[in-house]
């Protein structure tokens, strides 16, 4: 099955965006230009790639620099999410500690094929899962340590360490960044049938190579969630991912 390119879509496309500005916008539940512009820069981002992509898929040293590409991007618009501050560094740290190991994993021992087109879509989809967990992770926790700054100064008051007396406060709630990925594993085939089983089945491939591909897929963003999330929790507590005003 194939979605048919031509007037039809534009419309539905056309329509979907509007809609979705206009109860943003009535619900006073975000900004209804943040809608229109996150769409626009997906028909424009989208485009560009459909293009770059056929040459990427020539030469492995070309995958690799997308792969790197995406990461750098990931690792600034995490960084953005969570002080708005104009760097990745820190952010970048997070993610490369979940997606470098796992993705080395996966591709050393062959379970994903060491080629262009399985390595592209295999890496966007966990540097994207990554980028999530450390841009929630991030956000939680210094709202946390602002709402309830007497408890960490009452931590620091009984003798704890700064970055313990962090800890304390930060840890329980940095969980919460792992809620999609656990619901996604929870209720896959049942809820939903994700976009790496649709994708495979729509490509011709049978529904054991879907289930299998698409599993793996979510497990390994379980491991490489929780290693940013952990990873995060820690440069916050010391102070290394600080709100935009600190840095």
């Amino acid at each position: 099955m194939d979605i048919v390119f031509g007037w039809q879509l534009v419309a539905v496309l056309v329509l979907l965006v509007a809609t979705a500005a206009v109860v943003v916008g009535i619900g006073q539940v975000g900004s209804w230009r943040a809608v229109v512009t996150a769409a626009l820069r997906a028909v424009a981002q989208l485009a560009a790639v459909s293009f770059v992509i056929v040459l990427v898929l020539r030469s492995g040293w070309l995958t690799a620099g997308f792969v790197l590409l995406m990461f750098g991007i990931a690792a600034w618009t995490s960084a953005r999410r969570i002080s708005k501050a104009r760097h990745g560094s820190w952010a970048a740290v997070s993610i490369a500690s979940g997606v470098a190991p796992i993705l080395a994993l996966v591709l050393a021992t062959r379970v994903v094929p060491m080629e262009p087109v399985a390595v592209i879509p295999v890496a966007g989809i966990l540097i994207g899962g990554a980028m999530t967990a450390t841009s929630l992770a991030g956000r939680r926790a210094l709202d946390e340590l602002v709402a309830r700054r007497g408890e960490y100064e009452a931590a620091l008051a009984l003798g704890f360490p700064d970055q313990d007396a962090a800890r304390l406060i930060v840890r329980p709630t940095a969980g919460q960044a792992l809620v999609p990925a656990l619901d996604q594993t929870r209720t896959v085939g049942l809820v939903t049938l994700p976009g790496t089983f649709v994708g495979i089945l729509l490509g011709g491939g049978s529904p054991l190579q879907a289930g299998a591909t698409q599993l793996l897929v979510l497990i390994a963003l379980l491991a490489i969630e929780g290693i940013a999330v952990l990873v995060t929790v820690e440069l916050v507590a010391a102070k290394k991912l600080r709100p935009a005003e600190q840095c």
